[in-house]
């Protein structure tokens, strides 16, 4: 029996162009005093990081597999199939990298491995929607002798951030370590002057406050002012806006306000149609606020966006944008006052209204929704980075 353990240095959470490290740890996890026969060998094993690709039948047409692939035989028990066994299509691979070869290990003895490989940055992100889903994995196959391959997955989230395909690393010693004294190899300096760039791109494009300010109306008037400051905000931030009731001509009884994504199907894929042709999308609500507001002149409300969630991002095959959600319900009755009069000459017990005849309407306001730190987005995965499998 060997044992073997992979553990991610870093979190399961990366930016898509970043460097991936894992440390496979293979264990013969008899006593030390066993007898030299109860050494256990293993053949070979090698890695790989991959995206697989699954989408719901009834939704979406499937695009045919990519014809890159290496074709082999997926029942073969002999050949290193990193998606063996899994649903959808493998729409992105890196190439396989050896780990070991011939190991022999004597009771309780352990060696480790290093493995680190670049995560492709032409790649989608995960994504688990209603109607397709991404998912990457770093598989590791190990394999005894005459036996089958054995397969230890380690899941992974991966964050695209638009614009950094086009970026080259300077060659310069521009980014070379400021002391003397740190020592840094080339693909480590990469790493974190791509990890520093996105962070500065993230910045720069969630910073900038503006105020920006919506007239609501229905068919008989206006009903007040929405303002929000920002219409770009990262995983982990919350959207803040303000509604202004005060300037209103029509009574508005109760409004509510719901952050959604909008999972649409591109029109080539698309299985499904609604009424009259249109083509049907899913919505998802992550955070919801409800107030009852006549006689409000003023008030605000804060939507966190869950760091588990997806950012927004656009594929050959589905989309996913952000949206604020509004809902209002306002009267028909034009200068509705429900409060008992203030002046009264006698005691009298006042009632409101049993019945007030309203109108509803939506708005809906689209908002940018970008990736954020790897580092930040880890504490929304729970559970320890590591995963383990017994041969």
């Amino acid at each position: 029996m060997i044992e073997v353990v992979a553990e991610l240095s870093r979190g399961p959470v990366f930016l898509a162009g970043e460097a991936l490290e894992c440390v496979v740890t293979v264990t013969n996890p008899l006593p030390p005093t066993a007898t030299s026969a109860s050494s256990e060998a293993l053949a070979w094993a090698s890695a790989q990081i991959h995206c697989q690709f699954h989408a719901s039948e009834s939704r979406v047409v499937l695009p045919p597999p990519d014809s890159s692939q290496p074709d082999v035989q997926p029942d073969s028990q002999t050949v290193f199939l990193p998606h063996r066994g899994e649903r959808g299509q493998c729409i992105l691979s890196t190439p396989p990298k050896i780990l070991f070869c011939d190991l022999r290990l004597d009771p309780g003895e352990s060696k480790s491995y290093s493995y680190s490989e670049v995560l492709p940055i032409e790649g989608p992100p995960s994504f688990r929607g209603q109607s397709v889903k991404y998912v990457y994995k770093l598989t590791i196959g190990c394999q005894r002798v005459n036996s089958p391959i054995t397969l230890l997955r380690v899941p992974l989230r991966v964050l695209v951030l638009t614009g950094l395909q086009d970026v080259r690393f300077p060659q310069d010693e521009a980014v070379a370590p400021s002391s003397p004294f740190l020592e840094e190899d080339e693909g480590g300096k990469k790493d974190s002057w791509l990890a520093e760039l996105a962070g500065e791109r993230l910045m720069a494009a969630t910073s900038c406050r503006s105020l920006h300010l919506y007239n609501i109306s229905d068919g008989r008037g206006k009903v007040g002012t929405f303002g929000i400051f920002k219409s770009v905000y990262r995983l982990g931030e919350d959207v803040v806006g303000t509604l202004n009731l005060g300037e209103g001509t029509v009574a508005c009884l109760q409004f509510s306000v719901s952050l959604q994504t909008e999972e649409r199907v591109q029109p080539e894929y698309q299985r499904r149609r609604g009424a009259g042709g249109a083509l049907s999308v899913s919505h998802v609500t992550h955070a919801r606020h409800q107030e009852s507001c006549l006689h409000t002149t003023r008030t605000s409300f804060s939507l966190p966006i869950p760091l588990s969630s997806s950012p927004g991002f656009c594929t050959a095959v589905v989309s996913l944008k952000w949206q604020l959600h509004f809902e209002f319900v306002t009267s028909r009755e034009p200068g509705l006052v429900l409060l008992p009069p203030m002046e009264q000459s006698e005691p009298a017990t006042w009632t409101g209204p049993e019945q007030v005849p309203v109108d509803t309407f939506s708005w809906e306001l689209p908002i940018k929704v970008l990736p954020t730190s790897p580092t930040l987005a880890s504490y929304a995965v729970p559970g320890p980075s590591t995963s383990t499998i017994t041969i």
